[in-house]
């Protein structure tokens, strides 16, 4: 049984959940989000906790979804309460973000700016034309969001020029060596 599967999940303060059949409805002050469980998959809602319950243990496929359900309905009760960000910084010279509107407009050193516009339900700021803070209610389309707009120039391993997430090390190589012993 998955050890992640049987944790419970507790409903913060604010947070609605309510469950018809296998449909999951959560609803939380930054908004409302729905999930539709597997079959062979069960919650319920329980003295403020959210429990995830299957029959079947023995199947292999619905072991996996067990815990992957357990896992969804948590994020969306965290999406609803606090939300999800993610953080990219530009490292490069003349690297630089701005908002025009809700699009992000980046200068990466290519001939053309590259204007990117964000998901709906995902928000995007710019902070000292280096730093992009990606937020939303839903994890994935943050994540997805934020791929894409690392995916447009991702930090090269020489120089470690491009643009990366907050706090990633980026392995650098060694240039070429000079030549040894010329005539």
């Amino acid at each position: 049984m998955s050890k992640i599967g049987k944790m419970p999940i507790i409903i913060p303060n604010g947070v609605t959940v309510s469950i018809q059949d296998t449909h999951v409805e959560v609803t939380g002050p930054k908004g409302k989000m729905s999930h539709t469980i597997p079959a062979k998959i069960a919650a319920t809602v329980e003295d403020g906790k959210v429990l995830v319950t299957t029959e079947h243990q023995e199947d292999k496929i619905v072991r996996a979804l067990y815990g992957l359900t357990r896992a969804l309905i948590a994020n969306l009760v965290k999406g609803v309460d606090s939300g999800f960000e993610k953080k990219l910084e530009l490292v490069g010279v003349g690297y630089r973000a701005q908002m025009q509107g809700t699009s992000l407009v980046l200068s990466l050193g290519f001939s053309h700016p590259v204007k990117i516009t964000p998901l709906d339900g995902i928000s995007i700021a710019v902070a000292d034309n280096t730093k992009v803070t990606v937020s939303g209610i839903d994890k994935m389309l943050v994540g997805q969001t934020a791929a894409q707009i690392r995916a447009v120039r991702p930090p090269e391993p020489y120089k470690g020029k491009g643009i990366r997430y907050a706090g990633e090390k980026v392995r650098r190589k060694a240039g070429k060596a000079a030549k040894a012993g010329t005539k």
